[in-house]
Protein backbone atom coordinates (compact mmCIF):
# COMPACT_ATOMS: atom_id res chain seq x y z
CA UNK A 1 0.00 0.00 0.00
CA UNK A 2 2.87 1.85 0.83
CA UNK A 3 4.45 2.16 -2.89
CA UNK A 4 0.80 2.60 -4.26
CA UNK A 5 0.50 5.52 -2.28
CA UNK A 6 3.79 6.86 -3.46
CA UNK A 7 2.90 6.50 -6.54
CA UNK A 8 -0.24 8.10 -6.99
CA UNK A 9 1.58 10.92 -5.02
CA UNK A 10 4.00 11.84 -7.48
CA UNK A 11 1.62 11.20 -10.20
CA UNK A 12 -1.01 13.74 -8.73
CA UNK A 13 1.34 16.54 -10.38
CA UNK A 14 0.64 17.90 -13.49
CA UNK A 15 4.25 18.31 -14.27
CA UNK A 16 5.29 14.94 -12.67
CA UNK A 17 2.42 13.03 -14.74
CA UNK A 18 3.56 15.17 -18.11
CA UNK A 19 7.40 14.01 -17.66
CA UNK A 20 6.46 10.27 -16.68
CA UNK A 21 3.88 10.27 -19.75
CA UNK A 22 6.56 11.68 -22.34
CA UNK A 23 8.61 8.98 -21.13
CA UNK A 24 6.63 6.13 -21.59
CA UNK A 25 8.23 6.37 -25.07
CA UNK A 26 11.57 5.46 -23.94
CA UNK A 27 14.71 7.21 -22.34
CA UNK A 28 15.01 10.90 -23.18
CA UNK A 29 17.22 13.72 -22.24
CA UNK A 30 16.39 16.87 -19.98
CA UNK A 31 16.05 19.28 -23.40
CA UNK A 32 13.75 16.61 -24.56
CA UNK A 33 11.73 16.79 -21.96
CA UNK A 34 11.35 20.19 -20.87
CA UNK A 35 9.38 21.30 -24.97
CA UNK A 36 6.13 18.67 -23.66
CA UNK A 37 5.92 19.90 -20.10
CA UNK A 38 6.07 23.76 -20.82
CA UNK A 39 7.74 24.47 -18.06
CA UNK A 40 10.84 25.68 -17.58
CA UNK A 41 14.25 23.72 -16.84
CA UNK A 42 14.84 24.30 -13.73
CA UNK A 43 10.81 23.19 -12.64
CA UNK A 44 11.97 20.32 -14.55
CA UNK A 45 15.07 19.59 -13.34
CA UNK A 46 13.15 19.76 -9.75
CA UNK A 47 10.41 17.41 -10.73
CA UNK A 48 12.63 14.47 -11.84
CA UNK A 49 14.68 14.90 -9.04
CA UNK A 50 11.41 14.01 -7.07
CA UNK A 51 10.97 11.12 -9.46
CA UNK A 52 14.24 9.90 -9.13
CA UNK A 53 13.93 10.20 -5.16
CA UNK A 54 10.96 8.43 -5.44
CA UNK A 55 12.51 5.61 -7.49
CA UNK A 56 10.23 6.48 -10.12
CA UNK A 57 12.53 7.02 -12.81
CA UNK A 58 16.26 6.76 -13.57
CA UNK A 59 19.10 9.14 -14.83
CA UNK A 60 22.08 8.24 -16.60
CA UNK A 61 24.89 11.22 -17.55
CA UNK A 62 26.68 11.57 -20.59
CA UNK A 63 29.14 14.48 -20.66
CA UNK A 64 27.00 17.41 -20.08
CA UNK A 65 23.52 15.83 -20.98
CA UNK A 66 21.79 13.47 -18.62
CA UNK A 67 18.81 11.22 -19.70
CA UNK A 68 15.94 9.69 -17.92
CA UNK A 69 14.23 6.59 -18.10
CA UNK A 70 11.01 4.82 -16.15
CA UNK A 71 12.02 2.40 -13.95
CA UNK A 72 9.00 1.23 -12.15
CA UNK A 73 6.95 -0.96 -14.15
CA UNK A 74 3.72 -0.46 -12.03
CA UNK A 75 3.52 3.22 -13.05
CA UNK A 76 3.48 2.16 -16.47
CA UNK A 77 0.97 -0.57 -16.38
CA UNK A 78 -1.15 2.25 -14.44
CA UNK A 79 -0.49 4.64 -17.10
CA UNK A 80 -1.15 2.63 -19.54
CA UNK A 81 -4.46 1.35 -17.82
CA UNK A 82 -5.56 5.12 -17.50
CA UNK A 83 -4.38 6.10 -21.04
CA UNK A 84 -5.89 2.78 -22.90
CA UNK A 85 -9.31 3.72 -20.74
CA UNK A 86 -9.46 7.33 -21.92
CA UNK A 87 -9.20 6.63 -25.59
CA UNK A 88 -11.85 3.97 -25.42
CA UNK A 89 -14.50 6.61 -24.52
CA UNK A 90 -16.54 8.70 -26.62
CA UNK A 91 -17.81 11.90 -26.02
CA UNK A 92 -20.52 12.30 -23.04
CA UNK A 93 -19.14 9.19 -21.17
CA UNK A 94 -20.39 6.29 -23.12
CA UNK A 95 -18.26 2.92 -23.95
CA UNK A 96 -17.36 2.48 -27.62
Amino acid sequence: MKESLKIFKALCDETRLKIVEGLLNGEKCVCEIVPFTKRMQSTVSIQLAKLENLGIVESKREGKNVSYKIVNDKVVKILKIVNDESTSRVEGGVKK
